[in-house]
């Protein structure tokens, strides 16, 4: 049966992260591949190994890993961690290079409408294809599906409540969705949980000050590179904190808000 990819892209990882980590840890290709090859027990089945070496080499495309140790041995099989390869390997189960275990980390983490996953998954081939712009792209839409899940939860609550809900409330333009809604929670976090109250004040911010700015700066481009890898892994690392707050808002919309 062939290796899996959750499996294969773990194990590779954790491989590299072991050989980099011990005390003058040198990574090559060629060690890695076959510390690798062998604790997935694939030798000698062509399919699996080669999916290990697509794995391999993405890493590089990436930017996880560089060819070369030193000045004195600059060429294959050497390489080295970048240092966005070295904060990766601090969260290698999670991580957008490993989909897989960062879907599950997701899922641990919230409950995410089918519309926003469709576009976590197509942020997390984007970025492992080294395509910083529609990454940025897909995990922003993917946080506005979050937003406007909450925003219907609110105006419906509004509504039962015969409140009224803003204009901007209802507005096609996702900053002034944003805005008012900041503003109508804002409002009754009084009556919140210390703990919702204290998330909220944290981590609501991230939306506008990192995916949705990443998101505007690939749609409204001022620049040949307006994002970067490294931006955009910032904005998925962030997306299932996101998630995990949305659904708890929306949670106590339902039930608490007033």
């Amino acid at each position: 049966m062939p290796v899996d990819g959750e499996t294969l892209r773990r194990t590779t990882l954790q491989v590299v992260a072991d050989i980099a980590q011990q005390p003058g840890g040198q990574l090559s290709s060629t060690g890695v591949l076959n510390e690798a090859a062998r604790r997935l027990q694939i030798r000698h089945n062509r399919e699996d190994e080669q999916a290990l070496l697509t794995f391999w080499f993405d890493l590089f495309r990436t930017g996880y890993l560089a060819w070369g140790l030193d000045l004195a041995n600059p060429d294959l099989p050497w390489c080295h961690l970048t240092e966005q390869g070295r904060r990766a390997l601090a969260t290698i189960s999670r991580d957008p290079a490993n989909p897989d275990g960062y879907i599950a980390h997701l899922a641990a983490r919230a409950t995410v409408n089918a519309i926003a996953l469709s576009y976590v998954r197509e942020a997390l081939a984007t970025f492992n294809a080294g395509c910083s712009k529609a990454t940025a792209v897909m995990i922003g839409v993917a946080a506005e599906s979050l937003v406007l899940s909450l925003r219907d939860a609110l105006v419906s609550k509004m509504a039962s409540l015969g409140q009224t809900p803003t204009a901007d409330l209802q507005d096609w333009r996702i900053k002034r969705v944003l805005d008012s809604i900041e503003a109508s929670l804002t409002a009754r976090a009084g009556i919140m949980t210390q703990a919702l109250r204290d998330s909220f004040a944290a981590n609501w911010p991230a939306f506008t000050h990192q995916i949705r700015a990443a998101r505007n700066d690939a749609g409204h481009p001022a620049a040949i590179d307006p994002v970067t890898q490294d931006g955009v892994h910032a904005s998925l690392l962030i997306f299932p904190e996101l998630a995990r707050l949305a659904g708890e808002l929306e949670t106590w919309v339902g039930a608490q808000y007033r």
